[in-house]
């Protein structure tokens, strides 16, 4: 296998990888300014990530808010450090509360948990940022107060959310002032919102956790009966914590432990490297069904065994045993799809960016509100949308991810970085899209660091995702023949338009080449941007 990126291989795109000493990658190209400002006044890449977050918070409020949850990989020079910036549940919040549900709740109250990118943000700017928060925060002040233009991607989802969550509280009044969503290419302003990005900036986010935000979240969520109170939001705090990884392809991929869903894509790699999947090409039949098999039986395992870690029945890591994974390896069938079930280990819905330097940082950086808006409740007179992570827990009582009060739920969202075999960063990627991101992790590693297609053409490639069972549905610019012959082993496929479906996530990466330049890449079906210097 070569050692250099594939620069002639392509897919049907928009546009090419950018290359320079300092990248920036977002969803939303006013957000990646945001960051490359940052990067011009003498930050670094996590000043960068740190102002492009906050500025996705206005731009692209369809997919996070100030009530976002969020995790980050930070690659500081020399080593890797993980951020959980993730909420817990209300500590009112009991089994019996939702027993008369079905499932979680996905809107209103009864979805919110306790918002946890504020505090990412301020975590990752006192341990490796070089500006003040209040310089990091300034160009979202400026979207929300001056308003910014809706780019189109958001503008159909903001109709969407417009239509599912108008009369959630607080909801309309702070994104449809004008009783609509706003038009493509409208202006929008959130006054509001900027007022509460400086309160947060001013005080390093004291006033959204111990402040006069906290008390103004409180009292709404205590005159609409809900359980979210000032104690849940003093004592949330982010953690650091240890990485998961898996060798993979000569390198290695990193992923967050649990309550994310990263762990998956682990899985799904340790399996395939027991098939030696790199003798077949990247857009083979037997690439694709196997890759498939193999994220089936991490998504089967994800379901079952998944939670918040300190709740899980063992740890994350016997799911990533090399005997384990062999195991589930040997039932894969390489010439019929198959139905899986979890195994037994112990017997032996978001927006994704990523920041470069020419000193060598990388950041790995994502925050959602879950479903599109969240939980639809918007705080009167701030700006803060809650997200709904509460609808990650299940109702079962004997399922590790039980609801239960001050417990995390189970993440979909979820950064990610590879190593090279000297154990030195090759890159950090990321892909959107609730439970494609496992899957757009996988496709992402298998095409970059074992077929070392250059990451536009990764991005570009024809994507698949698992539904349930057989099921699988593909991009339509898939190979008709590769499609055909899925369905001849067994596969139930659908096709699906990937400008159309929204389902096959958006993806933002960052390549270091071997001479300490990036090579940037963003999602072309998208309104991403990549931006270097």
């Amino acid at each position: 296998m070569k050692d250099s990126l594939d620069f002639q291989v392509g897919y049907p795109s928009y546009r090419p990888a950018m290359m320079g000493r300092n990248a920036v990658t977002t969803s939303q190209p006013l957000a990646a300014q945001a960051g490359l400002r940052m990067l011009l006044q003498g930050g670094n890449a996590v000043d960068a990530a740190i102002a492009s977050a906050m500025a996705l918070t206005v731009v692209e409020p369809t997919g996070c808010g100030i009530g976002s949850d969020a995790y980050a990989i930070v690659w500081d020079g020399k080593q890797l450090h993980a951020l959980n910036a993730t909420g817990r549940a209300p500590a009112a919040w009991h089994h019996d509360h939702f027993a008369h549900h079905p499932t979680m709740p996905e809107t209103g109250w009864d979805a919110v948990t306790v918002p946890g990118a504020v505090s990412g943000w301020v975590a990752l700017a006192e341990r490796f940022g070089t500006l003040p928060l209040t310089t990091l925060a300034q160009p979202a002040i400026d979207y929300a107060r001056n308003g910014f233009p809706v780019s189109p991607l958001i503008g159909q989802l903001w109709e969407r959310g417009y239509k599912k969550l108008k009369d959630q509280p607080g909801f309309s009044e702070c994104f449809a002032p004008e009783g609509r969503a706003p038009k493509i290419g409208e202006i929008f302003r959130n006054p509001a919102q900027a007022d509460t990005l400086e309160k947060i900036a001013a005080t390093n986010g004291e006033a959204f956790y111990h402040g006069e935000l906290a008390q103004k979240i409180a009292a709404f969520a205590q005159e609409h009966g809900a359980h979210l109170t000032k104690e849940d939001l003093a004592n949330h705090k982010a953690d650091w914590v240890a990485l998961l990884s898996k060798d993979f392809a000569g390198g290695s991929v990193q992923e967050l432990p649990p309550n994310g869903q990263g762990i998956a894509t682990l899985i799904a790699l340790g399996i395939l490297e027991q098939w030696d999947i790199g003798r077949y090409g990247p857009d083979s039949i037997e690439t694709l069904h196997l890759s498939i098999e193999a994220m089936k039986l991490a998504l089967a395992d994800l379901d079952r065994y998944v939670a918040d870690e300190d709740h899980m029945e063992f740890a994350a890591k016997h799911l990533l045993s090399d005997e384990y994974l062999k195991l589930r390896a040997a039932l894969i069938d390489p010439d019929k799809a198959s139905d899986f079930t979890y195994g037994s280990p112990t017997q032996s819905g978001t927006v994704y960016l990523s920041t470069a330097d020419a000193s060598g940082m990388m950041v790995s950086f994502i925050q959602s509100n879950f479903m599109g808006f969240g939980s639809g409740v918007v705080v009167p007179g701030t700006g803060i949308s809650l997200q709904n992570r509460g609808a990650g827990f299940v109702t079962d009582k004997n399922h590790p991810n039980c609801v239960a009060g001050s417990k995390r739920p189970f993440h979909t969202i979820i950064p990610a970085f590879a190593l090279d075999k000297d154990g030195q960063p090759l890159m950090s990627f990321g892909v959107m899209g609730g439970p494609m991101q496992a899957q757009g992790h996988l496709q992402m590693a298998i095409r970059i660091m074992l077929h070392k297609q250059n990451p536009q053409a990764a991005i570009d490639a024809p994507r698949w995702r698992v539904v349930q069972g057989r099921e699988v549905v593909v991009e339509s610019t898939m190979d008709r023949n590769t499609i055909a012959a899925l369905r001849e082993r067994g596969h139930t496929v659908t096709v699906e338009d990937p400008l159309q479906a929204y389902n096959f996530g958006g993806a933002q990466i960052i390549v270091r080449a071997p001479e300490g330049h990036y090579i940037a890449a963003t999602e072309s079906r998208k309104d991403g941007q990549a931006l270097v210097y």
